[in-house]
């Protein structure tokens, strides 16, 4: 299914073949994002990734850079989280080379023009702009905020508009030659490609990458007594809400029991919260709850946008919700139908090569190690309805409850004693 090797310099490489495909994608993992960074560069991570797009000595500026993959029709695009940041290109299955070369030329050959860092400063803003526009998005960020406070877990991805004004070339070399070195680093290719001949040209394109140590992150500090309400204040049409827990981690093996929780609560369109808040009650068009999972730390949650004169009704729906799941068993019917669509899910997403890279190489990159689907699905199987049971009584108590609102609202006592089993 896939091939590991480590090269000299400690970089890894993951191969992922597939015979019967047309494209091939390259992926570029960097173990590093928001949750490594401090206050006064807080952003870097993603400034860093906008940067690696504007020029290099071959490709000399923004228009060569993405002329090169234009030509071929290929993919290409980067992003970055909390504790990694990727570049990808997508192509023909004809282009691999091509791909490599440009993917290693913007990677390792990247100028950070001063004059660049300086346009750039307002490119990012106005995405940060974006976002805050955005309430179904911008909740998610309020979200981060009451769990984490004032800590890199609790900062907002692309920084804040001061920590993006103030950036500079320095910054963004010092940070790049920390973090972006052979050991924080994997290069994953999936799609038509031939394990042992792939892995001799990476060697090629990417043995300049540098064999320094990487600055480690600052572990995620957790407490919470009481149950917590972020609220803030916007006249919408609709209030957005997230609703819910502090979780299991990335290494934990309750994780996929909290996955199953997650989806038979509003993971798919016959959940119990997508059927009782939007087909019964008609509260909200949208709803869905999910389980995130962090090295250190995750969380479960429930996001919605609700009619704003029953924001009230539509969080006591959903808090009785959790009530009720962490009190009885979840029938084997529903059971196997949550589990029987995680599978389904992550097959569907797997069709295509660069999806392979993603799924490979994150894993490799956060745990050490890899699991293939068919490993995950025999994980999966294994949860039962006592699992999923003994998670929610852990995880839903009043005490753990945390709820983030956005919305034209200002009394904040109001919501919290909605955080209520009683």
């Amino acid at each position: 299914m896939f091939n590991k090797t480590i090269l000299k310099n400690g970089l890894r490489v993951i191969t992922v073949p597939e015979k019967d495909a047309q494209t091939i994608t390259v992926l570029i993992l960097v173990g590093t994002g928001s949750r490594y960074e401090t206050r006064y560069i807080n952003g870097i991570s993603h400034f860093l990734e906008h940067m690696f797009f504007k020029g290099t000595k071959k490709r000399p500026d923004t228009i060569a850079i993405a002329e090169t993959l234009d030509r071929v029709g290929g993919i290409y695009n980067a992003f970055t989280g909390e504790e990694y940041t990727g570049y990808f290109a997508k192509v023909d299955a004809r282009h691999l080379d091509l791909a490599l070369d440009w993917i290693s030329d913007i990677f390792l050959n990247s100028k950070i023009d001063s004059k660049e860092v300086e346009k750039g400063k307002g490119v990012i803003i106005e995405e940060i702009n974006m976002y805050v526009d955005n309430p179904a998005s911008f909740v998610q960020t309020l979200w981060g905020r009451l769990l984490y406070g004032d800590q890199p877990a609790g900062w907002d991805i692309a920084g804040s508009k001061e920590t993006v004004s103030a950036m500079n070339r320095k910054k963004l070399v010092a940070y790049l030659r920390s973090q972006y070195v052979a050991s924080n680093t994997i290069v994953c290719v999936a799609g038509k490609i031939d394990s042992s001949i792939i892995e001799k040209k990476i060697v090629g394109y990417f043995s300049g990458v540098t064999k320094n140590p990487y600055q480690k992150k600052i572990p995620v500090t957790e407490a919470q007594k009481d149950p917590a309400c972020l609220l803030h204040e916007r006249k919408t049409d609709q209030s957005h809400i997230c609703l819910g827990v502090r979780g299991y981690s990335l290494f934990s093996p309750q994780k996929y029991s909290q996955e199953v929780l997650a989806t038979i609560l509003g993971g798919m369109m016959s959940s119990r919260l997508f059927i009782k808040v939007r087909e019964e009650l008609g509260l909200a068009y949208y709803i869905n709850s999910g389980a995130d999972t962090s090295t250190d730390s995750g969380f479960l949650v429930t996001q919605a946008g609700i009619d704003n004169s029953k924001i009230e009704l539509g969080i006591k729906t959903i808090v009785n919700e959790y009530k009720k799941i962490s009190r009885e068993k979840v029938p084997a019917s529903e059971l196997k139908k949550a589990k029987d669509f995680l599978k389904g899910k992550t097959a569907l997403l797997l069709e295509s090569s660069d999806a392979k890279a993603s799924f490979y190489g994150i894993q490799e990159l956060l745990e050490g190690r890899v699991l293939t689907p068919e490993e995950m699905y025999d994980k999966i199987n294994k949860v039962t309805s006592n699992d999923v049971l003994e998670v929610a009584k852990n995880l839903f108590r009043p005490e753990k409850l945390n709820l983030a609102i956005l919305g034209p609202f200002d009394d904040k006592k109001k919501f919290s004693r909605l955080l209520s089993f009683k």
